[in-house]
C-alpha cells in the first residue's frame, strides 16, 4: 500500500471504526496519530491526543502536534461522529446542533489546518467518512442523515479544488456496522434490517478499516478522487 512511514491522524480514533482504522494502518507501517474525548485506546501504541472536533483551535493544535512529534501530515481520516437519535418533532436543537457540529463542522475544523500544507507538498489523501443513512436517510435520524449527507457534499466539492494540487479526497459510506452505535438498537429491528441487506449480516469495523486504507494508498487508489466507496453489504446501490 505504500503507507510506511506515512503520516496519518484519525479522528475519533480510540473505538469503534476509528480504532480499527488505526489498527489496520499499524499494521502497514504507518505513524498514526488520533484524536479522542472519553479515553485512549489501551491496546494502540499510536500518538494519542485527547481533543474535541468541535473546537477549531484545539484541532489546530492537533495538527501542528502531530506534524511536530511524527512529521508532516499525508493523510487524514475524519471519522469522529456521534448520533441523538429521535423522531423529528420531538428532537430538540440542542440535539440538531451537536450532531450537525460534530459530524460535519467537525471535519472542517479537522481539515482546515492541514489541507493547505497538503496543498503546498503537492501530496496528500483525505477520507471522510459518511453513512448509509446520508445517502438513503433513516427513520429517527434526521439530524445524523443531514450531516452525512453534507460530508458527502463537502468531499466532492473539495475533491474539485484539491486534485489539481495532487491532493485525493474521498468518502467512504458504511452500512450497518457492528459498533457501540447499533448496539442499541433492539434485537427486534437488528433481525428485520439484517434480513434486508442482501449479505444477510452486518459489517465489521475491519471491512470499513479496508476501505479507508485502499482510499488512502497512493498506490492502490491512485486514480480515485471524489468518490463514495459504499461498504453496505449492498444494502443501498
Amino acid at each position: 500500500m505504500r503507507l510506511e512511514n506515512k503520516v496519518v491522524l484519525v479522528t475519533g480514533g480510540n473505538r469503534g471504526i476509528g480504532a480499527a482504522i488505526v489498527s489496520l494502518l499499524e499494521e502497514f507501517g504507518t505513524q498514526v496519530a488520533y484524536t479522542y474525548r472519553s479515553h485512549p485506546n489501551s491496546e494502540s501504541n499510536a500518538l494519542a491526543i485527547s481533543a474535541d472536533v468541535t473546537d477549531s483551535a484545539a484541532m489546530a493544535e492537533v495538527a501542528d502536534k502531530v506534524e511536530h512529534k511524527l512529521g508532516s501530515i499525508y493523510g487524514v481520516v475524519a471519522n469522529a461522529g456521534i448520533t441523538r437519535d429521535n423522531f423529528f418533532p420531538k428532537l430538540t436543537t440542542d440535539d440538531w446542533n451537536t450532531v450537525i457540529e460534530t459530524n460535519l463542522k467537525g471535519i472542517y475544523n479537522t481539515l482546515k489546518p492541514i489541507v493547505p500544507k497538503m496543498y503546498e507538498r503537492r501530496e496528500g489523501s483525505v477520507v471522510c467518512i459518511s453513512s448509509i443513512s446520508g445517502e438513503r436517510g433513516n427513520i429517527g435520524q434526521t439530524n445524523y442523515a443531514a450531516s452525512k449527507a453534507g460530508v458527502i457534499g463537502l468531499t466532492k466539492s473539495l475533491a474539485l479544488e484539491a486534485a489539481r494540487y495532487g491532493v485525493r479526497v474521498n468518502a467512504v459510506a458504511p452500512g450497518f456496522i457492528e459498533t457501540d452505535m447499533t448496539k442499541a438498537i433492539p434485537d427486534k429491528v437488528k433481525e428485520k434490517i439484517t434480513a434486508e441487506i442482501p449479505l444477510r449480516r452486518f459489517g465489521k469495523p475491519n471491512e470499513i478499516a479496508w476501505a479507508v486504507v485502499f482510499l488512502l494508498s497512493p498506490i492502490a487508489s491512485s486514480y480515485v478522487a471524489g468518490t463514495v466507496l459504499k461498504v453496505n453489504g449492498a444494502y443501498h446501490t
